[in-house]
Parts: structure tokens; sequence; C-alpha cells
């Protein structure tokens, strides 16, 4: 099954994220923030990403802007997965990279439907 990054600063967030997504069958790896999760992406590959973007020492949008710049992750979905609904971030977050969008608060149902969509 595919293998899944998951980042963001809230312990909660991420034990949940990893609890919906290994029920479903995925791997998943997580990160406390983007600094992390670069450590770990440099060192082994994902089929996908779900990051926060309100995250101490690098934010999401910026995680998502080094992530692309490595060859390993240039055409992997990234999924913003955050509190955050202006248009301006999210055409921002966008226009660096993310492939998707979902907010929290968020249901199993959505978390699963979005990493299923674009694993397919």
């Amino acid at each position: 099954m595919a293998r899944i990054l998951s980042v963001d600063d809230s312990l909660t967030i991420r034990n949940m994220v990893k609890l919906m997504l290994e029920s479903e069958g995925f791997e998943v790896v997580s990160a406390n923030d983007g600094v992390e999760a670069m450590e770990i992406a440099r060192k082994q590959t994902f089929d996908l990403v779900l990051s926060d973007i309100n995250m101490p020492n690098m934010n999401g949008i910026s995680l998502v802007s080094k992530l692309r710049r490595l060859d390993a992750y240039t055409d992997i979905p990234i999924i913003m997965l955050t509190t955050e609904d202006s248009d301006f971030k999210k055409n921002k977050a966008k226009n660096f990279g993310a492939s998707g969008w979902l907010q929290k608060p968020f249901t199993q149902e959505r978390l699963v439907g979005a990493v299923q969509k674009l694993l397919s």
C-alpha cells in the first residue's frame, strides 16, 4: 500500500491522521514540522505528503516549495491539511506546488477519499 508522510505540529492531529490512514492499509510516517519532514523526505520516498500550513520552524507552504525542488518529489501529490480557508493561502499553496486542500476538521471518509483520489 502507499506510503504517506504526514506533517503537523499537533500531536493529536498526527495521531488521528495516522490512525485513520493506517486503518485503511496505508503506511504513515509522521513529522512535527517542515524541518523534520525535509530530513525524512531526503532519506525516504513517499507516495503522498499531507501537511499543515501553520507550523513552527518551517511552515507548510515553505515545505511544499522545498519538496518540489527534490527530484523524488516533483510529481508526488501534496495535500494541505489545515484550518486555513482563505483563497489567498489556497492559491499561494497551489502556486508553490500543492496538489489539494483539505480543511480541518475532517472526517476519515473525507481524508481517505482525498488521499485515494490523488493516488489513483
